[in-house]
């Protein structure tokens, strides 16, 4: 079965060759040719392209090996002054590469499909085909998840490489080896610091089962030997990834690279998050303190211009990074405080990193649309064993992959995206539900009720709007930005009612719970 699905998705992302590519495939192209023509005392000081490198060291150095791969392809890719340069023979190379990567990827979730497979909470009777256990409608679930092909294989990045080692190093808390699992998500980190954002949930669960022995927190109990182990791995992680540069004496600069705060509060086609709609009601005070006859300041277009650089908000006050840290740090402290409570329960960690990633994705500065993969990847994993992380799955991985639509804009691509996430929701609205012996209602989505399956349905409406009902009355030309502004805020109360409707489920979850079967 595994098998199976993975040759088959293999075959589809080579059809998908010819697709567009944004920019990111510049940006890849260009880090391909930094680190291939330059000494590395200059990978994070080379500025002769707008793309300048912004990942972490190991990331660096991983562009770097496959620039050693790219050069038989076509050696001029790798040239830092051949700007914005696509051959066929590049094309070719940097679409194969994000295939090879995927491996790594499809490691990680067969390494998960085994782990709910082998688990005494997984073993039952009654699933009569391999097709519909369980494990194999995680494995269908994580492998073909419709984001990632749309990004990584249209859009162009390299998210499934990474998600596949997040993967791992999960799977390998589950299985109680946690030295192993934290050295997995210490590298993940130096690939890209996005995932730091799960690092608090990493940091206490090992700090609470691995630093100190047993359920009690003391002194007899505290392991100082797992602790320094834990420390040297840190240190030497982090020293084979940044101690070049310290040594260079550019550790600054890379850190310069790594946090750009100038880029502004909102992705430019803004995330669906807590500050699109923060965002969208300062445009809607906008529009009504003009129409009131009010001096307004900033310009009409604002955050909604589709721009990546920093705005002033018109009506409300303004928000800096400093406050987007604030307060995504004070919203993931009662997700913390009840994994510490809760020594030696693997799953809580796995909600945990749940409740940090959806923190970050709703109150993070500058996140992007992708960005929502964070929390989906591993709520994937929890959707196969309680219901009501089902439901929740279910809502926010349709928002998520239909958040990404205004990614991919040319026409061209309109029926791809569209059949790929539609292929992946039906299966995911059918197969689900089996799990749980739900049986299917003629008005609702099985697991959802009737609001959760009237908001599912909205977004058809809101695919209309953009692509018939805004031409037909006449709205493209003078509000050429509603459809982007109306999909982030619609997208945004999906995204947002996911993460109150799970983070109160987490919070009001019992510990004993976990002793009863799942279905």
């Amino acid at each position: 079965m595994f098998w199976a699905t993975l040759i088959g998705l293999i075959c589809l992302k080579i059809l998908l060759m010819p697709s567009y590519t944004s920019t990111d495939f510049e940006v890849h192209r260009n880090w391909l040719a930094i680190t291939y023509s330059l000494p590395m005392k200059q990978w994070y000081t080379e500025n002769h392209s707008n793309w300048t490198l912004d990942y972490p060291p190991f990331f660096a150095l991983f562009e770097y090996l496959l620039s050693l791969v790219a050069y038989y392809f076509d050696p001029k890719m790798l040239d830092v002054n051949n700007l914005n340069y696509k051959s066929q023979n590049t094309l070719l190379f940097q679409r194969f590469s994000v295939i090879v990567m995927d491996l790594f990827y499809a490691y990680g979730v067969k390494e998960c499909g085994r782990y709910f497979s082998d688990s005494k909470l997984r073993k039952s009777s009654k699933w009569k085909s391999q097709w519909n256990s369980p494990s194999a409608i995680l494995i269908i679930l994580l492998l073909t998840n419709a984001t990632l092909l749309l990004i990584d294989h249209i859009h162009f990045q390299y998210n499934g490489f990474l998600f596949g080692i997040l993967l791992i190093s999960v799977v390998r808390m589950l299985e109680d080896k946690k030295f192993e699992s934290a050295v997995w998500f210490l590298i993940l980190l130096n690939l890209k610091h996005i995932f730091m954002y799960m690092a608090p949930a990493y940091f206490i669960y090992l700090l609470r089962n691995y630093c100190f022995l047993g359920n009690s927190v003391s002194r007899n109990t505290f392991s100082m030997k797992n602790c320094v182990k834990l420390g040297l791995a840190v240190v030497t992680v982090f020293m084979i990834s940044f101690g070049p540069f310290i040594l260079y004496g550019e550790f600054f600069q890379v850190l310069s690279r790594l946090f750009p705060f100038k880029r502004g509060l909102s992705h430019s086609y803004w995330a669906p998050n807590f500050w699109a709609l923060y965002n969208g009601l300062d445009r809607v005070l906008f529009f009504l303190g003009k129409k009131l006859g009010y001096s307004m300041k900033g310009q009409s277009g604002g955050m909604t211009a589709g721009l990546v650089q920093q705005y002033e908000h018109s009506v409300l006050p303004s928000i800096y990074p400093s406050y987007t840290f604030i307060i995504t740090f004070i919203t993931i402290i009662p997700a913390l405080w009840k994994l510490w409570l809760n020594p030696g329960n693997p799953l809580h960690f796995v909600r945990t990193l749940i409740i940090c990633a959806f923190s970050s994705f709703s109150f993070g500065w500058h996140v992007h649309e992708k960005a929502i993969l964070l929390p989906v990847i591993p709520l994937t994993l929890m959707s196969v064993i309680w219901r009501k992380e089902a439901v929740i799955f279910l809502i926010l991985s349709t928002v998520g992959h239909y958040s990404v639509f205004p990614l991919l804009y040319e026409q061209f691509e309109l029926v791809t995206k569209v059949s790929i996430t539609l292929i992946y929701s039906v299966y995911a609205f059918c197969n689900l539900p089996q799990l749980y012996n739900v049986k299917r209602s003629s008005f609702s989505f099985s697991l959802l009720n009737h609001f959760e399956t009237l908001y599912i349905f909205s977004l058809s409406l809101l695919f209309l709007y953009e692509h018939c009902f805004q031409y037909m009355l006449g709205l493209d030309k003078k509000y050429p930005f509603l459809p982007l502004m109306f999909t982030s805020v619609h997208n945004s109360c999906g995204v947002i009612y996911c993460y109150v409707a799970y983070y109160w489920y987490y919070l009001k979850l019992q510990d004993s719970n976990h002793k009863r079967k799942a279905y």
